[in-house]
């Protein structure tokens, strides 16, 4: 362990942090060892991941003290912040600030901070296409994150800014799966027009970032990583497929999808606006190639639902 360079994975224990912490511990010849940081060091998700031989450390991205002792003798860090557990932009960027203070104080080599678009940059508080929330945003869990950007290079943190898109494990956790019509029929609901939406496993975002840190030629670039894009249709016609039984592509408007109600709806609706109206800079910013480059593992949408339909709540 003592020549393997350390990765400090935040939020190791959830989604993104999660797959990078076992990327790393599946590819022990790598060069390189998990601290995984964590609130809970012994929560069954932190047990495992010491199983695999990580390093299981207690911290706080809400804590700096804690994140400055968590980064220490690392070689770099991977930095994520959690919006749907507090839906504050404010905190989010308190979060992004705290962790990329850390890893400057704890002179870490690279850092991947992983980020968003902020959108008021395509869609001005201004632009009434599209509500404004929450006084100063657009979609706020993008914004928040984008607008922490600047935070890691006015430090002088060496990093990577990491793109990442929407989760196909949102299917199984976030209720975005297909759901039973008034006929009882499968109705999968985006409102994304014919518009192509970058996709991606979760897993694959910890893997596209373990490319990442194997390679320090990505420090002080921004890189996008999707599995697919595809057309509310075309996830359709794969949930179908998976599933065996037909479902149809319910393809809302973005108002109709804000009116929901449920937790972010609105934020959602305004992202998934912001991805239909700019989807062609959005897929270009989010290429399958270099994904695939940096993980050869990368799956199809098509790949990730054959393992994992079952877990679809219908």
């Amino acid at each position: 362990m003592a020549d393997k360079r350390i990765i400090a994975v935040v939020g190791a224990t959830g989604a993104q942090g999660g797959g990078l912490a076992r990327a790393i511990q599946r590819n022990p010849d790598s060069g390189f060892i998990a601290r995984a940081i964590t609130r809970n060091v012994n929560s069954p998700k932190a047990r495992e991941l010491a199983k695999l031989g990580a390093e299981v450390v207690e911290g706080d991205v809400d804590d700096a003290a804690s994140m400055k002792k968590a980064f220490q003798g690392a070689y770099g860090a991977y930095c994520v912040t959690f919006f749907w557990d507090h839906f504050s932009p404010e905190k989010e960027k308190a979060q992004a600030t705290t962790m990329a203070q850390a890893a400057k104080a704890a002179g870490l080599q690279h850092v991947i901070w992983s980020t968003l678009e902020d959108s008021r940059k395509f869609i001005p508080l201004s632009d009434d296409r599209m509500p404004t929330l929450l006084g100063n945003y657009k979609v706020p869990h993008f914004d928040a994150k984008g607008e922490s950007d600047h935070v890691y290079t006015d430090l002088g943190v060496p990093t990577t800014f990491l793109l990442t898109s929407f989760y196909w494990d949102n299917f199984i956790y976030f209720g975005s799966g297909p759901k039973p019509g008034p006929d009882g029929k499968l109705v999968f609901t985006l409102p994304m027009g014919e518009a192509k939406l970058p996709g991606i496993a979760v897993e694959d975002i910890g893997k596209c970032a373990f490319g990442v840190f194997k390679n320090s030629g990505y420090i002080g670039k921004t890189v996008g990583v999707a599995g697919q894009h595809l057309t509310g249709a075309q996830i359709a016609e794969s949930l179908a497929r998976a599933l065996g039984q037909p479902v149809t592509y319910n393809a809302v408007s973005p108002a109709v999808y804000r009116g929901f109600g449920f937790p972010g709806a609105d934020d959602l609706g305004n992202m998934f606006q912001f991805n239909h109206d700019f989807s062609e800079v959005f897929c270009a910013a989010r290429s399958i190639e270099v994904s695939r480059r940096l993980n050869p593992e990368l799956q199809t949408l098509d790949e990730w639902l054959a393992v994992h339909k079952s877990l679809i709540p219908l």
